[in-house]
């Protein structure tokens, strides 16, 4: 900054600016208050068919986070800038106040007009006769003084005034349509997260040099910064694409075989690094489109260490997907990515797909302490499970999904895969508890209904469940138990079988019978079955014994459905468990009782987020029922988690857990019984519902004795054989 542009600011201008934008942040914070409060609020609630029920409601909702950003935006801009302009006049003040104290000791400051300036001491002609010989009043040591002290005001002016400007141009970039999300309380907050983001890059670019120590470093300023916006942009810039691969490339293979710290050091260095990319992925300026677009030209490049005797390391694909296990992704990003792989895979067909991507590529482990990182479909899944709607494009295509699922008998790529398709078809990324599950779409709904359809496949479909899924589809029949219900019971059957999906009758009911069947075989997933239906039952009884309403009739018909309902699924888990080679061992029912109790906190979450969304029938208003989500809701589903986390039973000895004998179905079937029974009393007692206990009970456990008779029907039906 020159001397005099700083001397003689007018700061007016920027004053004004900075009020408009106060202005301007104040009434879109209401903006965006009124976007989340009525108008998303409202469309999440509603009960949208057809195109409404996709294109419609992803408007609504990206219309109300557009507000949210934007006001996020305008709030960073208008602290930046009054950060700024308060800064900038403390360094008029000070240079102006520099200034006169050298021309109180007689110097004359001037600008010279070419980014320099002279610190000059004034003469006098009388001063050429003094017998000292100088021709002024200061000496050189005065006037250095001075010309340090104005050039430090000036560095840091200019410091100030360039960050801002930098920092104001990586925000509007940020988004090419719509605003940032980045949000900063001062100039100097934004600044320090170019400025690291920079000394980062400019140490990842010599990763040779970087001792343990700096790694450690490294990592503390990458999880103080990876999810903020300019850090993560200026950082991936700066390595540049082909150079952030190489540079994870060096530290794996400078690092292999890593044991103790170093070995923690290396898991923090991928988990920093890849949840700082994901965040710069969603930058659209044009620098990180290229970079994106640089990013996918790599794919097929093989890299190696510097140094590396192997002529074979890694290709772009095992290298980019290693670094997607942590942290949510761009959409349009992983789109293009996600389409990319889809294609190279499935050119290796099915069963060939581990010479496609191990063998030939051993020189380098890419993940630190799970698996080698070799197959690039392990990462890309992690990657998807954090992005449901990315999740949900990647399936859309059931010959994409079968290809998948078909892969894991020759691939070790289950587990992710199940972690994918969770995230696909309930809309809750994998881990996030923070918000509330939004409603079934009915493109969500046919991609589970093609999960179904391929394991109830009579030709090998069962076997999925022993290729690493199992867990994950008991998961995603916990958050389908609305849908399966109604595919056993009929659309008719909507007042009583609450649900907030777009297509509740979307399921098909031999699919599910072999579905529900199948998964029982896995511990974990027929865990997940039991707690889902434990909780959409008590929900359901808890929401209509409070709201008597709900149905046109008399309530203890409700509860018998209700109960029948909770017979027919339980059953058909029983009968299959128990039929099963699983079942018919004692180690079969220890591991499902484990299972039940490390699926308990997970099943938790389910109520507090609401994976088995209900909804009030349209002709009392359609809007979201509080028996689930909010407040002290959830009780009885609560109430039902912490019985089965407790292994209480009904007429079973002290020393078997909760469903311990497969063999013994009436002891099952009675399990099932007393625990609907039991949140049957619960609901009564918390809405102090004036019903007989006895007769009540009685009623509700004939239901679901009826329902366990049921249960063997539809499998007979389906023609599932057991064991």
């Amino acid at each position: 900054m020159h001397l005099d542009t700083l001397r003689h600011g007018n700061f007016s201008k920027l004053g004004e600016a900075v009020t408009d934008w106060e202005q301007m942040t104040k009434r879109l914070a209401e903006l965006k208050d009124d976007a989340e409060s009525k108008l998303k609020a409202k469309a999440d609630t509603a009960k949208w068919k057809g195109v409404n029920a996709t294109v419609t409601r992803e408007f609504i909702d990206r219309t109300a986070a557009e507000f949210a950003d934007a006001h996020t935006q305008a709030d960073s801009i208008t602290k930046i800038l009054s950060d700024t302009r308060g800064e900038l006049i403390g360094y008029r003040t000070q240079v102006n106040d520099a200034i006169k104290r050298a021309n109180d000791q007689n110097l004359t400051v001037v600008d010279n007009h070419d980014g320099t300036f002279s610190v000059m001491g004034n003469t006098r002609p009388d001063w050429s006769s003094d017998p000292s010989g100088k021709t002024g009043a200061t000496d050189q040591s005065t006037v250095d003084a001075f010309v340090k002290e104005i050039q430090g005001i000036l560095t840091k002016a200019t410091q100030s005034d360039d960050t801002a400007a930098e920092a104001l141009r990586l925000i509007a970039d940020q988004a090419k349509y719509g605003f940032s999300d980045a949000s900063y309380a001062d100039r100097d907050e934004a600044a320090a997260a170019v400025a690291t983001a920079e000394k980062l890059a400019r140490m990842a670019k010599k990763p040779s040099d970087m001792s343990l120590d700096d790694i450690k470093a490294f990592n503390r300023e990458m999880a103080k910064y990876h999810d903020d916006p300019l850090f993560a942009e200026k950082f991936a810039r700066g390595l540049g694409a082909k150079g952030t691969l190489q540079f994870w490339t060096e530290m794996t293979s400078g690092h292999a075989g890593a044991r103790g710290p170093e070995l923690q050091a290396m898991k923090d260095l991928q988990n920093n690094l890849s949840l700082t990319l994901a965040t710069a992925s969603f930058s659209d300026s044009e620098e990180m489109r290229g970079w994106k677009r640089d990013l996918l030209d790599e794919t097929t490049t093989n890299f190696r260490a510097a140094g590396s005797s192997g002529a074979t390391g890694a290709l772009g694909y095992q290298v980019i997907s290693s670094l997607m296990r942590n942290g949510r992704y761009d959409t349009e990003f992983l789109d293009a990515y996600r389409k990319d792989v889809f294609k190279a895979d499935s050119g290796a067909g099915e069963s060939n797909t581990d010479d496609r991507w191990v063998k030939g590529y051993d020189g380098l482990d890419l993940v630190f302490g799970d698996g080698n990182g070799r197959d690039p479909l392990e990462g890309l899944f992690d990657g998807l499970s954090h992005n449901p709607e990315a999740a949900e494009h990647a399936f859309e295509s059931k010959a994409d999904l079968d290809h998948m699922l078909g892969t894991t008998t020759f691939t070790d790529r289950g587990e992710s895969l199940g972690r994918a398709l969770e995230s696909a078809v309930t809309g809750v990324a994998n881990g996030d508890t923070s918000a509330s599950a939004p409603p079934h779409s009915t493109g969500q709904v046919k991609i589970m209904a093609n999960i179904m359809a391929a394991v109830a496949d009579p030709d090998g479909g069962a076997n999925l469940v022993r290729n690493g899924l199992g867990d994950s589809f008991g998961n995603m029949a916990a958050s389908y138990m609305p849908e399966i219900s109604c595919a056993f019971k009929g659309m008719e059957n909507g007042a009583v079988f609450l649900t907030n999906s777009d297509a509740p009758g979307g399921l098909n009911v031999t699919d599910v019978t072999r579905f529900l069947a199948a998964t029982s075989s896995d511990p974990a997933g027929r865990a997940g079955i039991i707690y889902g239906e434990s909780i959409y039952t008590g929900s359901l009884l808890e929401e209509h014994l409070s709201h008597p309403g709900h149905f046109d009739g008399d309530q203890k018909q409700v509860l018998n459905d209700i109960g029948r309902n909770a017979g027919i699924i339980e059953g058909i888990v029983g009968h299959s468990a128990a039929n099963s080679e699983v079942g018919q061992s004692i180690q079969g029912e220890k591991d499902y009782n484990d299972a039940l109790k490390a699926k308990g906190d997970l099943a938790k979450t389910w109520v507090n987020i609401a994976a088995t969304g209900l909804k009030l029938p349209d002709r009392l208003g359609g809007e979201l029922m509080g028996g689930v989500v909010g407040g002290g809701a959830g009780a009885v589903a609560g109430a039902a988690i912490d019985r089965l986390i407790d292994g209480q039973q009904a007429n079973i000895a002290e020393d078997q857990g909760l469903y311990y004998s497969s063999k013994d179905l009436f002891a099952m079937r009675d399990s099932v019984g007393q625990q609907t029974i039991w949140s049957v009393d619960d609901a009564l007692a918390r809405h102090h519902v004036n019903m007989p206990k006895d007769e009540i009970d009685d009623s509700v456990g004939q239901a679901v004795n009826d329902g366990w008779q049921d249960a063997d029907y539809y499998l007979n039906r389906t023609k599932v054989k057991y064991g």
